[in-house]
């Protein structure tokens, strides 16, 4: 179907495009921004006056629980979530169960996110089989069935040289490295920040160093061995100091962070609010604060949902027992909104960190120029909406958010020029 987006603010970060215009799409892809091609007849015409226009965004950590965990999510139900946040594309882990250490793995999910026609599903790939921390994973096959990627997800590998040599194959098979900081000693099966909180609730804590010292090891082994590697979810201030001064000193590595941590710390966990227990832990003001800041000078190249969707038994147990995790796919653009007007982004850089940017570290186009992919997210900026357990269309609904007021919902997903999310949707 050929589709004309009329009258829109397009917003486009990769090609620097910030303009009141019309965007012409047909097979897919886009034909033309601004007066239609000579004899373009549009079977469908969206009037988006009053409306950002922008590339789907790209969300690079989102648990979809399928393979493995279908009773708290599914594929088709993430993935229709997704569409009606904006998302086209989504990175999903490899801590599936089975674990994405083989290409068939892969495919399966490709086929499932296919099949169900709502996202783009692409697959990180396992740094060691089984992330057992121990033997290497194939990853030159795991390369060429499709992984951007390769991670050990949340599962600790202790041992250095194993690192290094894991660092070594991916650098020679030009794949980034995802990696979550965290020494597994000093976390030490903590469920919260280090602190006065932690110990007012008498909680295990996990300190920020349990981050930091983790990303020292990993700078030096990127030294060492070239690879490009990706820093997932930080928390900590400290770490993002040092991702910055590696960034100065020219080593290949780039950072992202999960929206709740811009907004919640510490406190917020209260008196034992299970929603409140993530993976790195909630930290202090100061840490937030930080994470602002290294949003705000770039150090910090992208904002992802970090979206892992539970059951409601998940959340019910005893703060230390319960499963850490938020469900997040439809919180991730308003929250990203909250923080334009807050004044620490603009709209355009704002977008370049949920488009642009992540797109450019799974080596993923990005972009609404003539030829390009016609992936689009169309959201009404000044529409004010309520969180509610009965609005999420995710399966998970453990949410702190719930009963937050929002401002920005999207209106229009279109997936390769096909509307997968609208008015009659």
């Amino acid at each position: 179907m050929k589709i004309s987006i009329l009258g829109g603010r397009l917003i486009d970060p990769a090609n620097d495009i910030d303009r009141i215009t019309d965007l012409h799409i047909a097979a897919g892809k886009v034909v033309a921004v601004g007066a239609p091609p000579v004899g373009f007849e549009a079977g469908q015409t969206i009037d988006a006056k009053g409306q950002v226009v922008c590339p789907g965004l790209v969300d690079l950590r989102a648990s979809l629980r399928e393979p493995g965990q279908e009773y708290k999510a599914t594929i088709a139900s993430e993935t229709a979530a997704a569409a009606r946040a904006g998302i086209t594309t989504l990175v999903c882990p490899p801590d599936t169960d089975p674990v994405t250490d083989t290409p068939a793995l892969v495919d399966l999910i490709r086929h499932r996110s296919s099949q169900a026609g709502f996202a783009r599903v692409l697959s990180l790939g396992a740094l060691t089989q089984n992330l057992d921390g121990q033997q290497l994973a194939e990853m030159g096959a795991l390369k060429a069935a499709g992984c951007v990627g390769v991670s050990n997800a949340h599962r600790p590998v202790n041992s250095t040289q194993v690192m290094r040599r894991a660092m070594e194959y991916a650098a020679s098979q030009d794949l980034p490295v995802f990696l979550h900081a965290e020494d597994a000693s000093l976390a030490n099966g903590g469920c919260a920040h280090e602190g006065a909180v932690s110990v007012r609730l008498g909680l295990p804590g996990i300190p920020d160093i349990a981050e930091s010292i983790a990303v020292a090891r990993e700078l030096q082994l990127i030294e060492q061995t070239g690879v490009r590697a990706h820093f997932c979810q930080l928390s900590s201030e400290r770490a993002a100091r040092m991702i910055a001064r590696a960034q100065h000193d020219g080593l290949p590595v780039t950072a992202d962070v999960a929206a709740h941590q811009l907004f919640l710390t510490e406190m917020d966990i209260g008196f034992f609010d299970s929603q409140c227990h993530v993976r790195p832990p909630l930290r202090t003001q100061r840490d937030r604060d930080g994470l602002r800041a290294a949003l705000a000078r770039g150090t910090i190249n992208a904002i992802c949902s970090d979206h892992q969707p539970h059951d409601t038994d998940a959340k019910l147990a005893p703060f230390p027992s319960s499963e850490p995790g938020i469900s997040a796919l439809e919180t991730l653009l308003p929250l990203t909104l909250r923080l334009v007007d807050e004044d620490l982004l603009s709209l355009p850089e704002a977008i370049a960190c949920l488009t642009s940017k992540p797109a450019r570290i799974i080596g993923q186009p990005s972009g609404l120029a003539v030829g390009e992919r016609a992936d689009v997210c169309i959201f009404d900026p000044g529409h004010y909406w309520e969180l509610s357990a009965e609005t999420l269309v995710s399966q998970g609904h453990n949410t702190p958010f719930l009963g937050w007021e929002f401002k920005g919902r999207v209106t229009h997903t279109l997936l390769a020029g096909h509307m997968v999310f609208g008015p009659k949707h």
